[in-house]
């Protein structure tokens, strides 16, 4: 029987079919769970991620706009799926934002009180704001899992990461204090922190091919992380393997994190 038969996901942040979003996605389908989605307003966003989970195989997706810095947008997505699908059990957030012009080595002491504080909101609150409303859906269904998704920026220093290393950070201690409050209700919250994966959002960084060289030359495993990877922990973590894994970072980067230099 699949892990996460009869189980109920949101994915938030599908942008591409290169996003970590998609391949958790993937891996979450592929082992039974029913997916639904949220966009970013607009005919645009709509289509890119409706090409997107197309690409997965699925038509007629429950899918719903949804601008993660209103609370309004939040409560209208939310209200829909409980209307329409009646049920959650994991919710997967996968969206980080911070202003490219200060996401180069050396900027960050330069960075606006406007793109610091934009950066936290949107990579960072948007988790507790989403978990707000996914808490009675979980409750109601005898627990669930959410997870979001880091990088190693936010623990140590990566020249260019700069403000986005900040709102990682917070996202990873949000998720703890998450846990904890949480944790009664059976609702684990976990954070992946995946390794540099070329994406549009990871695009926005300086200095990201002498990234992806390093740590193909120099990670424990000597290659880049793959999608995949991060896929299959999302599905360890959101199924009963991880029953007693709450308020974590898993590291799914081929172990550079572990190196000293």
């Amino acid at each position: 029987m699949a892990l996460l038969a009869g189980k109920t996901a949101l994915i938030v942040g599908i942008a591409n079919e290169r996003s970590y979003a998609w391949y958790i996605a993937q891996s979450l389908m592929q082992q039974g769970a029913t997916l639904a989605f949220t966009h970013l307003p607009g005919d645009k966003n709509e289509h890119r991620t409706r090409r997107a989970v197309e690409a997965l195989g699925i038509k007629d997706a429950w899918m719903r706009p949804m601008d993660a810095s209103s609370d309004a947008d939040i409560n209208l997505a939310f209200d829909s799926l409980e209307t329409t699908l009646g049920r959650l059990d994991i919710l997967v957030h996968s969206i980080a934002f911070a202003d490219r012009d200060w996401l180069q080595p050396g900027k960050f002491i330069d960075t606006p009180r406007e793109a610091y504080r934009n950066a936290v909101d949107i990579s960072a609150y948007t988790l507790v704001a989403m978990s707000r409303r996914a808490r009675p859906l979980m409750a109601k269904a005898g627990g669930g899992s959410i997870m979001c998704m880091s990088y190693y920026g936010g623990d140590k220093v990566v020249p260019g990461y700069n403000v986005m290393g900040v709102a990682k950070a917070a996202l990873e201690c949000s998720a703890r204090y998450l846990a904890w409050e949480l944790g009664p209700e059976k609702i684990r919250v976990n954070v992946i922190s995946g390794g540099y994966l070329r994406t549009l959002a990871s695009s926005a960084v300086g200095g990201a091919d002498k990234i992806t060289q390093h740590v193909a030359e120099h990670s424990p495993l000597r290659r880049n992380v793959e999608g995949e990877d991060v896929g299959r922990t999302a599905v360890y973590l959101a199924s009963d393997l991880s029953s007693g894994v709450t308020g974590e970072t898993i590291f799914v980067d081929c172990g550079i994190n572990t190196l000293g230099l």
